[in-house]
Formats: structure tokens, C-alpha cells, sequence
């Protein structure tokens, strides 16, 4: 009964979807007060009717209905309740149903918010979202239902993939999807801002806080899936430039982008265009991300592997969403004259080159992803594009947008002098070198990219620091001081974004350039040396999970004699799916990660055991958090609550 409530809720939400994609939008276009405002509570009540389905989805997993065939497919009795719960969204039905969820979240938010919004562009912004709801409930229904029963229930399910069995990828969807899907807001100002013909300062405020909250869960969500991949696969790795990862990392540079260009917008009335078209662009790979992921056309650790029938329905909408709005540009690009102007050496300037270096980067991206599908189309050639091309095609932008974030950020507006600003940066550019030739000088033999990493880090955080701490003013230490804490949110949220940037940097340079690696036999009792710490294999034992059988191993970690600590790594193979993972085992610590896992046993006696000394490996993560951190710092101010000031603004004219 409560299934099939959940399925009667879904096609309601349908329903819902289309009357909110038509009504507003025909009431905007007439000016019918009554029509325009059918669009607050259907967005709401799309919210309700969608969390119903996806409640009685859950109930069904966690309940274990096997007379549903979904829950068949992605679950089993033994199976703990975190991942019966995550089972709901680790396969492309019920990821979809989150998907169209948070789709609809958002929608809630902007009509339960968005009070302050002008009446026309509220209405058009719910009707598009409604049209990206509509169309996406479509696709669920008709080619994904989750709900579909089966004749004859079997007396228990296949399981969840085993790599799906883990913390890190029970929280890491939600957040990745909340970022994905938050990119639709930025569309529907985007489109909403084209139908009126009419982009200024007030749109861009209000597009920025949509915008910032979409790139936030992005950063977690991504942030989550690294870590995962880190300690999870075995591999030792924190990114392989994995299709799929590439798919959430293309939406979060267009963001990046988008979200700088869009101050422009608000401060200076320029870019406009520009911006329109990131935003369009933005929402555009996150459907290409969607269509990667759920297509069937590449091979990932944690792609949906379906029929690739799907992939063409995402395709469909992706022709119809982007082309239709690439269309409308086209057309009204002409009415978005810019107000604003700049000299080549300003901040908007600085702004422009920063848009290039994250849109041409996340080009790059692409066509590394992409390339693979189209050398089999076109000549039927396999082809493999992996970490060396990525790295060194992307690498160089990113240099390129570290050299220039410090000096872009501190340029004022409309027209600068570089001369004061290189002076206040003199002491951290002589500070970078120097860190640079120490790090040089320590690291005998090895590749100028620990040192790179290092300069760059220090240029990047001292950067934001300066930039923070020169927004003071010009009295004395302690009167600059009190007034430090005083600053805008805002100022706050960007130094510490853009010194997390820097921390990441360093953090990938030093775990890529310095990390040791050790793979061989050891035989129980035997010890090795890892980077100066003895690992000693101490016991090897079978031991029974819930739903698995693992080998696990007992390694202890001693320095100098001392013990440091004492390591389970894992071989585990899950009988219902008879497949094996990995479960590598770590000493986390400030500077340092040792990672040690377990193989097979081998034909003469002994185990195959690969070990890693990781340095400064929590620092990417750190770095991650410390950029989220900054983004809702930003996103609690109060000049970038959603529509600040528009009350005193009837029309969409900037406020005073």
C-alpha cells in the first residue's frame, strides 16, 4: 500500500510539475496576478508529493519489500541499516528520485524565499524550474520507475555493490546532487532574465547566493567522493580523473566561474552576457555529468552502468534544455548592454581572466572525457586518456590562476595601478621564492613540483591574508585590529576560500611529489621499512561480517622501536554479489598518512602487502573544507541573502 502511495505521489508530482511550468509563465507573459501566482504553491506541493515517493522508497528498503524490484537489485536482510538506507539512492532509479527531489527542494526555496523577488521574474524562474522538473519526472517514470512490482517476490535481494558499502559514499550523493542540481537555479534566473530581456545589479545579487550554495554542496560533495577514493579503493590515490569524477568537477569550475563573474554583474554592470552564458553553461555539464554517469558509455567504479537507452532520453533534454536556451541568447544577447566600464588593468579585468582560465580548464576537462567516446564513434578506435594528459593540459591553468588570484583580489575597481599592489605583496612573493628554494634544496632529487606546490601555497594564503588584513585601513595595529573582526562575512568567506585553494595546492603537490611507495611479499612475523617506520605483519585471520568474509590482517607500525600504531587492513569478499574489495588500513596524522593493504596469499607462503607513507594528505581535505567553510561564510552575509533590498526595488533597478 505504501509503494504504491508513493508511485499514485509521483505521477501527482507530474501533475504539479506541468501546471507549474505553464500557468506562471503564461501569467508573467499576460501580467495575470492570479496565474503568475499558482507558481509558489505548486512548487511547495511538488516538494510534499516528491518527499512522499521518496519516503515510501525508503520504507521499502529499510522494511526490505522484495516484491519490489528495486530493492531486489540493491539490497539483502544482512545488510547494515546505513547502507539500507543509502541502497535508496546507490542505483540510478533511486538516484534519480533524489535527483528530481532536490530538484524540487530548490524550487520550494525560491517560492517560500523568494518573496522579495519582482512578481514576473518569481513567475518565470518557478516555471522554468517547474519545465526542468516536468521533464525529468518524465524520465523517471517512463524509463526509470522505482516503483515497478515484481510477481513473485524471492525470499531476499542481490545486495548493494560492495563499493557502495561505506560511509563515505552514503553521504557523498546527497551532497554532489545538492550541488549538481543547486546549478538549476542559476539556469532558471538565466532564462527568466533572457524571456524579460533585462539583466542588472539586482539580478545579479540575486543569483549569486543560488549560485554559492550549489558550489558549496559541490565542493563537500566532491571533497567526499576524493576521500572515499582515497582510502576506500585500495589505490592509494585521492583522483584518478575518472569520467565520473570529471563529471562533478566540470559543473564546480563553471560555478567557480560563474559565481566571480556574476560580482561583476552586481558591482559594475558588466559582463552580463558572460554571465547569462555561464550560467547556462554551468547547468549544461551537469546535465553532460548526468548523461556520463547514467548512459552506459563509460566504464567507472561508481557509474550506473545502464542501457543506453536512458542515455539518449538525457540526451533529448539536454538538445532541448541547452539548445533552447542557447537559442534564446542568441536572441537576446543584444539587450544586455553593458554599463559598466573598465580599464585593462582593473579588477573586472582581473575577474575576465580568472572566467577564462576556469572555463577554458574545464574545456580541457571535456574534451580529456569525452575524447575516448568519439574516437570510438567516428574510427572505431579504443582509446584511453588518463592522468598524464590531465595533468599536464590542466595543470598550467591552474598555475596560471594561483599566480593571478592574490594580485586580482586586492585590484580596485574600474581602473588600478599595479605598483601599490605589488608593493603590499613584495614581502609574500620574496617569502614564496624562499619557501621554494628550501623546499628545493631539502628534496635532492626529486621534481620541481613539490616546490612549485610549496611557493604557490604560501603566494595563494598570505595572499588572502594580506588582501583581508590591507581592508582595514591605515591606523594602528590595534585600532586595524578590532576593526578585523568587524568586516563583512563576505570578506571573511573570501580569504578563507581562497586560502583553502592554497592549501589544497600544497597538499597535492607534496602527497604527489613525496609520497613513498613499498609492494612486496611478507611473510608473518617479517618486517619492512616504510619511509623510516618498521611495519611488522603480525597475524593473519578470518573474520566473518555481517554480510561479507574478510582476511584481515594485524600489522603494527613502530619508529625507532617505539609503537606508532597497530593496523587491520582487509580483503573482504561479499558471498550474495561473490565479490571482492579492498579495505585499506590507516594511521591518519598531521604531516603524514601510512596506508597499508593486504593482497592475496601466495603460492610460496607470505601475503602481498602495499604500503604507503602519504605526506600531507589530510591537507587536501582540510583545504576542501577550509573553501566550503569560506562559501557559507559568504553565503551569511546579509547582502547576499536572496533578494536583499528588492523590497525598496520594485523593477529589477539596482538598489541604492
Amino acid at each position: 500500500m505504501i509503494v504504491e502511495l508513493g508511485h499514485f505521489a509521483l505521477v501527482l508530482a507530474l501533475a504539479v510539475a506541468f501546471v507549474q511550468s505553464s500557468l506562471p509563465m503564461v501569467g508573467a507573459w499576460k501580467r495575470w496576478g492570479g496565474w503568475m501566482a499558482v507558481g509558489e504553491p505548486a512548487a511547495i506541493v511538488q516538494l510534499m508529493l516528491i518527499t512522499v515517493a521518496f519516503g515510501a522508497l525508503t520504507y521499502a528498503f529499510v522494511t526490505s519489500d522484495f516484491s519490489l524490484r528495486l530493492v531486489v537489485l540493491n539490497s539483502h536482510t544482512d545488510k547494515p541499516m546505513l547502507y539500507k538506507i543509502s541502497g535508496v539512492w546507490g542505483n540510478h532509479e533511486g538516484s534519480l528520485l533524489l535527483w528530481v527531489w532536490i530538484l524540487a527542494l530548490y524550487g520550494a526555496c525560491a517560492a517560500i524565499f523568494g518573496g522579495r523577488l519582482p512578481a514576473t521574474l518569481r513567475a518565470r524562474v518557478l516555471g522554468v524550474q517547474g519545465l526542468v522538473g516536468f521533464a525529468f519526472l518524465a524520465f523517471l517514470l517512463f524509463t526509470s520507475n522505482p516503483f515497478l512490482r515484481l510477481a513473485e517476490p524471492p525470499f531476499n535481494g542481490d545486495d548493494l555493490n560492495p563499493l557502495l558499502q561505506d560511509p563515505g559514499l552514503a553521504f557523498h550523493p546527497p551532497f554532489l546532487y545538492l550541488g549538481y542540481v543547486g546549478l538549476s537555479m542559476a539556469f532558471s534566473f538565466a532564462i527568466a532574465a533572457l524571456i524579460e530581456g533585462r539583466v542588472d545589479a539586482a539580478w545579479g545579487r540575486w543569483v549569486r547566493p543560488w549560485t554559492l550554495a550549489a558550489w558549496v554542496f559541490l565542493t563537500i560533495g566532491i571533497a567526499l567522493g576524493s576521500w572515499w577514493a582515497y582510502y576506500e579503493l585500495g589505490w592509494g590515490g585521492f583522483w584518478f580523473w575518472d569520467p565520473v569524477e570529471n563529471a562533478s568537477f566540470m559543473p564546480w569550475l563553471f560555478s567557480a566561474a560563474l559565481l566571480h563573474s556574476a560580482i561583476v554583474v552586481e558591482k559594475r554592470e558588466s559582463l552580463k552576457a558572460w554571465t547569462i552564458l555561464l550560467a547556462i553553461l554551468g547547468f549544461g555539464f551537469s546535465l553532460i555529468g548526468t548523461f556520463i554517469v547514467r548512459s552506459g558509455v563509460i566504464t567507472s567504479v561508481h557509474a550506473f552502468a545502464n542501457d543506453p537507452e536512458r542515455g539518449v532520453f538525457i540526451l533529448i533534454l539536454l538538445a532541448l534544455f541547452m539548445g533552447g536556451a542557447l537559442m534564446l541568447f542568441a536572441l537576446r544577447a543584444g539587450t544586455m548592454e553593458a554599463k559598466g566600464i573598465f580599464a585593462m588593468v582593473s579588477r573586472e579585468s582581473a575577474l575576465v581572466a580568472n572566467n577564462l582560465l576556469l572555463a577554458v580548464a574545464s574545456f580541457v576537462v571535456f574534451v580529456g572525457t569525452i575524447w575516448p567516446l568519439v574516437a570510438e564513434m567516428l574510427w572505431d578506435r579504443k582509446l584511453s586518456v588518463g592522468a598524464p594528459f590531465f595533468d599536464a593540459a590542466f595543470s598550467p591553468f591552474m598555475i596560471a590562476l594561483a599566480l593571478l588570484l592574490p594580485i586580482g583580489a586586492m585590484l580596485p575597481w574600474k581602473r588600478a595601478q599595479t605598483g601599490r599592489i605589488l608593493r603590499r605583496l613584495m614581502p609574500v612573493a620574496v617569502l614564496a621564492f624562499a619557501v621554494a628554494a628550501l623546499v628545493w634544496s631539502v628534496q635532492t632529487g626529486r621534481s620541481a613540483l613539490g616546490p612549485v606546490g610549496a611557493a604557490l601555497s604560501v603566494w595563494v594564503v598570505l595572499g588572502a591574508l594580506v588582501d583581508l588584513w590591507g581592508r582595514t585601513g591605515r591606523d594602528g595595529f590595534g585600532t586595524r585590529f578590532a576593526r578585523l573582526w568587524r568586516l563583512p562575512r563576505a570578506d571573511w568567506g573570501k580569504a578563507t576560500a581562497h586560502a583553502g585553494l592554497g592549501v589544497t595546492i600544497f597538499a597535492v603537490a607534496a602527497m604527489t611529489a613525496w609520497a613513498t611507495e613499498v609492494i612486496k611479499v611478507v611473510q608473518i612475523g617479517e618486517s619492512f621499512d616504510l619511509h623510516g617506520y618498521q611495519v611488522t605483519l603480525a597475524k593473519v585471520e578470518e573474520v566473518e561480517g555481517p554480510n561479507y568474509l574478510s582476511t584481515t590482517a594485524t600489522m603494527e607500525v613502530r619508529r625507532n622501536g617505539d609503537l606508532v600504531s597497530v593496523l587491520y587492513p582487509e580483503k573482504r569478499v561479499y558471498p550474495v554479489q561473490a565479490m571482492p574489495t579492498t579495505e585499506a588500513a590507516l594511521d591518519y596524522g598531521l604531516l603524514r598518512d601510512i596506508y597499508l593493504v593486504i593482497g592475496d596469499a601466495q603460492a610460496a607462503g607470505g601475503y602481498a602487502i602495499r604500503g604507503y607513507w602519504k605526506p600531507f594528505a589530510n591537507w587536501i581535505w582540510f583545504g576542501a573544507g577550509l573553501m566550503a567553510l569560506g562559501g557559507l561564510l559568504s553565503l551569511s552575509d546579509r547582502r547576499y541573502r536572496v533578494a536583499a533590498g528588492a523590497r525598496r526595488v520594485p523593477s529589477m533597478a539596482p538598489a541604492e
